[in-house]
C-alpha cells in the first residue's frame, strides 16, 4: 500500500508528458484519472482512522544541509483532497469538449493541472507542496489564453496569471519566514510541527507570518478583496479547465491554511481571526449581491464560487473541531458541485452558443436531461438537505456560532454566522433565478436547441451528483478519516469547542 502515493505522484506527470509526445490525449487523461480515483479509494479503505496521522509515507533526504527531502504520504484531509481531485479530473476528461487546435497540448495542460494539485496534496515536504502548486499555474494561463471563450480571453488569462503569481510570491515569502523562524531549518511538515510544539515561535512573529500566509493563500482562494480574477477567468476558461481550477486547484489555499498555517501558527491564527472574519463577510455579502446582479450563467457560477469560499473561511476562522471538519466537507462538496455546474454551462455554450439568460429559456422541452442534472447541481450548490454541501455548511454554522459565545451577547463570530445564513438566501435567489431563466422561462433567441447534452457530460455530471448525494447522506465516510482534532489541537486548546464531529 505504501507504493500507492508514489505511483499517484509520478504517473499523472508521466501521462502528461506522454500526451505531449503523441499519446491519445482524452483517453490517457481518462485512464490516469481513473487510476488516481482507484488508488485514492484503496488508500481510504486501507487508512487506519483510529491511529490517524500521515500513513503510507515515503521520505528520502535530498539536500540534507538545506533540510529538503522527498516526502509523500496521506492522512484524512489529504485523502479527501485527492478524492476531489480525481473525481473532478475524471469528469473533466469525460466532458466532450472537442478541440481542433493542438489537442495534445490542450489535454496535456489539463492533466498538468490535475497532477500539480495531486502532488501538492500528497507532499509532506513544504518545498514540494509549493512547487507542485506552481506546476499548475502555467497550464492555466495557456488554456485560457489559447483555447478560452470570448474576445477578452487573453486579458482574462493575464489577469489570473498576475493575481495568482503575486499570491504565490506572497505565499513564498510567508513560507520562507516560517522556515527561517525554526530552530533548525527543515521543510518536513511533521518535523516542523514537532519543533514548534517544543519551541513555539513568539506571538508577534507568529502574527506576522500568519498574516502573510493568509494573504498569500487568500489570493489563491479569491478571498475578498483579492477575488476579481476568478469570475472573469472561469467565464473565459474552456469547460474542463474551469472545472479543474474552480473545483480543485483553488482549494489549494484552503488546504494550505488547514495543513500549514493553523497547526503551526495557532497564536497567529488567533490574532488574525477577526481580520479574516471581516474579509469573509465581504465574500458572503458583497459577492453574493454581485452574483445576484449577473445576467449570464458562467459569470453567475464564477461569482457564486467566490461567495461560497466565505463559508469555508468561516470554518477556518473558528478553528474548532466542528467548524474545520465542516470546512473540509464543504471543500469537497463545493468542488464537486461547481465542477458539475461548469460542465453544464459548457454544454449550454456548445449547443446554444450563449449563456445569457435573455437569449435562453424554455430548454426543459429540448434538453430534459440537462434540466434534470442542472436541477440536482443547483440544489446541491444552494445547500439543499441530502447533499454534501448542506452537511458541511451546517457543521460550519454551528461551529462558528458557538465560538467565543457567552452571556455578553453576539460577537463577531456570531454576526459573521448570521451573514453566512443570509448568504444561503442569496444563493437560492441567484441560482433558482438562473434555473428558471434557462430551463423554464420564456423562449429566447437561442432556445432552438435540437439535441440534449452529450453522453460524456451526462456521465460526468451524473457521477459528480451521485458523489454529492453519497457524502450528503453519509458524511461520516469522510469525517471518520479526517482527525481534524489532531491537526487543530493547538488552536482548540485556546478556544472552547462547542460540539465535536461524530466519527
Amino acid at each position: 500500500m505504501a507504493i500507492l502515493p508514489n505511483l499517484l505522484l509520478f504517473i499523472p506527470i508521466i501521462g502528461a508528458v506522454a500526451i505531449l509526445f503523441g499519446a491519445p490525449g482524452r483517453l490517457t487523461g481518462l485512464a490516469i484519472s481513473g487510476f488516481g480515483l482507484l488508488a485514492t479509494i484503496l488508500m481510504f479503505l486501507g487508512y487506519d482512522s483510529a491511529t490517524g496521522g500521515i500513513q503510507f509515507a515515503t521520505e528520502v533526504s535530498m539536500i540534507a544541509s538545506q533540510g529538503i527531502g522527498y516526502g509523500v504520504g496521506v492522512d484524512g484531509l489529504s485523502l479527501t483532497m485527492l478524492l476531489l481531485t480525481w473525481l473532478v479530473g475524471l469528469a473533466a476528461f469525460a466532458v466532450e469538449a472537442p478541440v481542433k487546435d493542438r489537442p495534445h497540448i490542450y489535454n496535456a495542460c489539463l492533466l498538468f493541472i490535475a497532477a500539480g494539485a495531486n502532488g501538492a496534496f500528497l507532499a509532506t515536504d513544504l518545498f514540494w507542496f509549493f512547487v507542485f502548486h506552481e506546476l499548475a499555474l502555467i497550464p492555466t494561463f495557456l488554456l485560457i489564453g489559447i483555447w478560452g471563450h470570448g474576445s477578452d480571453r487573453q486579458g482574462a488569462a493575464w489577469k489570473v496569471t498576475i493575481y495568482l503569481g503575486l499570491g504565490s510570491l506572497i505565499l513564498l515569502v510567508g513560507l520562507i519566514m516560517l522556515v527561517t523562524a525554526l530552530p533548525t531549518v527543515t521543510f518536513n511538515m511533521a518535523e516542523m510541527k514537532a519543533m514548534l510544539d517544543a519551541n513555539p515561535i513568539g506571538f508577534e512573529m507568529q502574527k506576522w507570518i500568519f498574516l502573510v500566509l493568509l494573504i498569500g493563500f487568500g489570493v489563491l482562494v479569491s478571498l475578498f478583496p483579492f477575488h476579481t480574477w476568478a469570475p472573469s477567468a472561469y467565464s473565459a476558461a474552456p469547460t474542463p479547465a474551469a472545472m479543474l481550477h474552480a473545483g480543485v486547484l483553488k482549494k489549494f489555499g484552503l488546504y494550505g491554511l488547514l495543513r500549514v498555517a493553523l497547526p503551526l501558527l495557532p497564536e497567529g491564527a488567533e490574532a488574525c481571526a477577526n481580520l479574516l472574519l471581516i474579509l469573509l463577510i465581504g465574500n458572503l455579502f458583497f459577492i453574493g449581491l454581485a452574483a445576484i446582479a449577473q445576467k449570464q450563467f458562467d459569470l453567475t457560477i464564477g461569482y457564486s464560487s467566490v461567495m461560497h469560499m466565505g463559508y469555508i473561511f468561516l470554518g477556518v476562522a473558528a478553528a474548532n473541531t466542528l467548524s474545520t471538519s465542516g470546512a473540509a466537507i464543504l471543500i469537497l462538496a463545493h468542488g464537486l458541485s461547481v465542477a458539475a455546474l461548469f460542465a453544464l454551462c459548457g454544454e449550454l455554450r456548445r449547443h446554444a452558443g450563449t449563456t445569457l439568460y435573455s437569449e435562453l429559456g424554455g430548454l426543459v422541452k429540448q434538453m430534459p436531461l440537462l434540466t434534470l442534472l442542472m436541477g440536482f447541481s443547483i440544489f446541491a450548490s444552494i445547500g439543499l438537505p441530502g447533499f454534501a454541501n448542506f452537511a458541511g455548511e451546517v457543521m460550519i454554522f454551528f461551529g462558528a456560532f458557538g465560538e467565543q459565545f457567552d452571556a455578553s451577547g453576539f460577537g463577531l463570530f456570531q454576526w459573521a454566522t448570521v451573514v453566512a445564513l443570509l448568504g444561503v438566501v442569496f444563493s437560492a435567489v441567484y441560482m433558482l433565478r438562473a434555473y428558471k431563466a434557462i430551463c423554464f422561462g420564456p423562449t429566447g433567441e437561442k432556445s432552438g436547441v435540437k439535441t440534449d447534452i452529450t453522453k460524456g457530460t451526462c456521465y460526468a455530471v451524473g457521477g459528480l451528483v451521485t458523489a454529492l448525494l453519497v457524502f450528503g447522506f453519509a458524511p461520516q465516510l469522510i469525517l471518520q478519516t479526517l482527525n481534524i482534532s489532531d491537526n487543530q489541537e493547538d488552536v482548540a486548546e485556546k478556544r472552547p469547542i462547542p460540539m465535536v464531529a461524530s466519527r
